[in-house]
Protein backbone atom coordinates (compact mmCIF):
# COMPACT_ATOMS: atom_id res chain seq x y z
CA UNK A 1 0.00 0.00 0.00
CA UNK A 2 1.03 3.56 -0.64
CA UNK A 3 0.38 6.76 1.27
CA UNK A 4 1.48 10.18 0.12
CA UNK A 5 1.39 12.21 3.32
CA UNK A 6 1.53 15.96 3.67
CA UNK A 7 1.91 17.90 6.87
CA UNK A 8 -0.82 20.52 6.71
CA UNK A 9 -1.91 23.63 8.54
CA UNK A 10 -5.43 22.69 7.39
CA UNK A 11 -7.05 20.53 4.74
CA UNK A 12 -10.50 19.65 3.49
CA UNK A 13 -12.20 17.53 0.86
CA UNK A 14 -15.51 18.09 -0.92
CA UNK A 15 -17.63 15.90 -3.18
CA UNK A 16 -20.13 17.65 -5.46
CA UNK A 17 -19.89 20.78 -3.33
CA UNK A 18 -20.53 18.85 -0.08
CA UNK A 19 -17.81 18.94 2.61
CA UNK A 20 -16.93 15.35 3.56
CA UNK A 21 -13.86 15.93 5.71
CA UNK A 22 -11.89 18.78 7.24
CA UNK A 23 -8.96 19.03 9.66
CA UNK A 24 -6.76 21.68 11.18
CA UNK A 25 -3.05 21.07 11.74
CA UNK A 26 -2.21 17.44 11.06
CA UNK A 27 -1.68 15.08 8.14
CA UNK A 28 -3.40 14.67 4.81
CA UNK A 29 -2.91 11.09 3.60
CA UNK A 30 -3.61 10.14 -0.01
CA UNK A 31 -3.94 6.34 0.15
CA UNK A 32 -3.76 3.65 -2.52
CA UNK A 33 -3.91 -0.14 -2.47
CA UNK A 34 -1.80 -2.10 -4.94
CA UNK A 35 -2.33 -5.57 -6.36
CA UNK A 36 -1.29 -8.15 -3.78
CA UNK A 37 -1.99 -5.89 -0.80
CA UNK A 38 -4.03 -7.20 2.10
CA UNK A 39 -4.94 -6.27 5.63
CA UNK A 40 -1.40 -6.95 6.87
CA UNK A 41 0.08 -4.32 4.53
CA UNK A 42 -2.74 -1.95 5.41
CA UNK A 43 -2.13 -2.26 9.14
CA UNK A 44 1.64 -1.86 8.72
CA UNK A 45 1.04 1.33 6.71
CA UNK A 46 -1.34 2.72 9.35
CA UNK A 47 1.26 2.05 12.03
CA UNK A 48 4.01 3.64 9.97
CA UNK A 49 1.92 6.71 9.15
CA UNK A 50 0.70 7.35 12.70
CA UNK A 51 4.21 6.95 14.09
CA UNK A 52 6.03 8.85 11.34
CA UNK A 53 7.89 11.77 12.91
CA UNK A 54 7.16 14.81 10.73
CA UNK A 55 6.23 17.41 13.35
CA UNK A 56 8.80 19.64 15.05
CA UNK A 57 9.84 19.24 18.65
CA UNK A 58 10.88 22.14 20.89
CA UNK A 59 14.32 22.18 19.21
CA UNK A 60 12.78 22.49 15.73
CA UNK A 61 13.67 18.93 14.67
CA UNK A 62 11.13 16.56 13.12
CA UNK A 63 10.82 14.27 16.15
CA UNK A 64 7.07 14.18 16.78
CA UNK A 65 4.45 11.99 15.18
CA UNK A 66 0.75 12.64 14.73
CA UNK A 67 0.27 10.68 17.94
CA UNK A 68 2.64 13.05 19.77
CA UNK A 69 1.02 16.35 18.75
CA UNK A 70 -2.41 17.70 19.57
CA UNK A 71 -3.97 15.72 16.74
CA UNK A 72 -6.52 14.17 19.06
CA UNK A 73 -8.90 17.12 19.25
CA UNK A 74 -10.74 19.37 16.84
CA UNK A 75 -7.58 21.40 16.19
CA UNK A 76 -6.04 18.75 13.97
CA UNK A 77 -5.96 15.16 12.97
CA UNK A 78 -5.79 12.96 9.93
CA UNK A 79 -7.61 13.43 6.63
CA UNK A 80 -7.62 10.20 4.57
CA UNK A 81 -8.39 10.41 0.84
CA UNK A 82 -8.36 7.47 -1.57
CA UNK A 83 -6.20 7.98 -4.65
CA UNK A 84 -5.59 4.97 -6.89
CA UNK A 85 -3.40 7.02 -9.26
CA UNK A 86 -0.52 6.68 -6.76
CA UNK A 87 -0.05 3.13 -8.12
CA UNK A 88 0.46 4.38 -11.67
CA UNK A 89 3.21 2.81 -13.76
CA UNK A 90 4.87 5.75 -15.52
CA UNK A 91 7.90 3.90 -16.90
CA UNK A 92 6.97 4.06 -20.56
CA UNK A 93 5.16 6.46 -22.83
CA UNK A 94 3.24 9.53 -21.82
CA UNK A 95 0.09 7.87 -20.50
CA UNK A 96 0.17 6.18 -17.08
CA UNK A 97 -0.90 2.57 -16.66
CA UNK A 98 -2.97 1.70 -13.62
CA UNK A 99 -2.53 -2.08 -13.74
CA UNK A 100 -0.45 -2.02 -10.50
CA UNK A 101 -3.48 -0.70 -8.58
CA UNK A 102 -5.75 -3.08 -6.69
CA UNK A 103 -9.19 -3.75 -8.11
CA UNK A 104 -11.86 -1.24 -7.03
CA UNK A 105 -13.43 -3.83 -4.72
CA UNK A 106 -10.15 -4.62 -2.95
CA UNK A 107 -9.16 -0.95 -2.95
CA UNK A 108 -12.42 0.04 -1.23
CA UNK A 109 -12.12 -2.74 1.36
CA UNK A 110 -8.52 -1.80 2.21
CA UNK A 111 -9.30 1.93 2.24
CA UNK A 112 -12.14 1.34 4.70
CA UNK A 113 -9.89 -0.90 6.79
CA UNK A 114 -7.22 1.83 6.78
CA UNK A 115 -9.77 4.37 8.04
CA UNK A 116 -11.15 1.97 10.68
CA UNK A 117 -7.68 1.11 12.00
CA UNK A 118 -6.74 4.82 12.08
CA UNK A 119 -9.93 5.68 13.98
CA UNK A 120 -9.21 2.92 16.50
CA UNK A 121 -6.08 4.82 17.52
CA UNK A 122 -6.80 8.44 16.63
CA UNK A 123 -10.33 9.78 17.17
CA UNK A 124 -9.95 12.78 14.84
CA UNK A 125 -9.96 11.03 11.45
CA UNK A 126 -11.83 12.61 8.55
CA UNK A 127 -12.24 11.16 5.06
CA UNK A 128 -13.02 11.74 1.46
CA UNK A 129 -15.38 9.41 -0.41
CA UNK A 130 -13.94 6.32 -2.07
CA UNK A 131 -14.26 6.38 -5.87
CA UNK A 132 -15.78 9.87 -6.01
CA UNK A 133 -14.46 12.87 -7.91
CA UNK A 134 -13.14 14.96 -5.02
CA UNK A 135 -11.74 18.42 -4.60
CA UNK A 136 -8.98 18.50 -2.01
CA UNK A 137 -7.85 21.80 -0.52
CA UNK A 138 -4.82 22.09 1.69
CA UNK A 139 -2.28 24.43 3.13
CA UNK A 140 0.94 22.41 3.14
CA UNK A 141 2.98 23.21 6.25
CA UNK A 142 6.66 23.44 5.36
CA UNK A 143 6.10 22.14 2.74
CA UNK A 144 6.57 18.67 4.16
CA UNK A 145 5.57 15.73 1.94
CA UNK A 146 6.58 12.06 2.13
CA UNK A 147 5.80 8.97 0.08
CA UNK A 148 5.34 5.88 2.27
CA UNK A 149 5.01 2.39 0.84
CA UNK A 150 4.51 -1.00 2.43
CA UNK A 151 4.92 -3.68 -0.20
CA UNK A 152 3.33 -7.12 -0.02
CA UNK A 153 5.78 -9.93 0.64
CA UNK A 154 7.57 -11.21 -2.44
CA UNK A 155 6.40 -14.61 -3.66
CA UNK A 156 8.74 -17.44 -2.71
CA UNK A 157 11.47 -18.09 -5.25
CA UNK A 158 11.71 -21.49 -6.82
CA UNK A 159 14.75 -23.48 -5.78
CA UNK A 160 16.56 -24.73 -8.87
CA UNK A 161 16.86 -28.47 -9.20
CA UNK A 162 20.37 -29.84 -8.96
Amino acid sequence: MIALIQRVARASVTVEGRLTGEIGAGLLALVCAERGDGEAECERLVGKLLGYRVFSDDAGKMNRSLMDIDGHGTSGGLLVVSQFTLAADTNSGTRPSFTPAASPEVGRRLYEHFVDRSRAVLPCVQTGEFGAAMQVSLVNDGPVTFWLRVAPPAPPRAIPAT
